[in-house]
């Protein structure tokens, strides 16, 4: 029943010219001026953040990060290494938000 609706002329003429440029090897998706990615790495200052951590009685990846000047994941990723070598702990906290002390 039905069909398909009836192209105008300039939809016609548009998809004519995707396709034409589609034989030509390029892709719909393909760009040829995109950048390529670069890795970014931050590398977060030990000596401030250990002073703050034995500075602190308690503490969250959040004030971490906001006294290291550095991302939460960045500040995470320390914050775990630390844990491995036993120079905190985890005392509280739930979900992603955990509360720890220097050991």
């Amino acid at each position: 029943m039905g069909g398909g609706k009836k192209q105008s002329p300039a939809q016609a003429e548009k998809s004519q010219t995707a396709e034409s440029t589609k034989k030509d090897g390029q892709k719909k998706g393909d760009r040829k001026d995109q950048k390529p990615r670069t890795n970014i790495s931050v590398i977060i200052d030990e000596g401030q953040a250990m002073n703050f951590i034995k500075g602190a009685k308690v503490f969250t990846v959040q004030e971490l990060s906001r006294q290291t000047n550095v991302k939460i994941s960045a500040a995470n990723a320390f914050l775990q290494a630390l844990l491995k070598k036993g120079a905190v702990k985890r005392v509280g906290g739930y979900s992603g938000h955990h509360v720890y002390v220097p050991a």
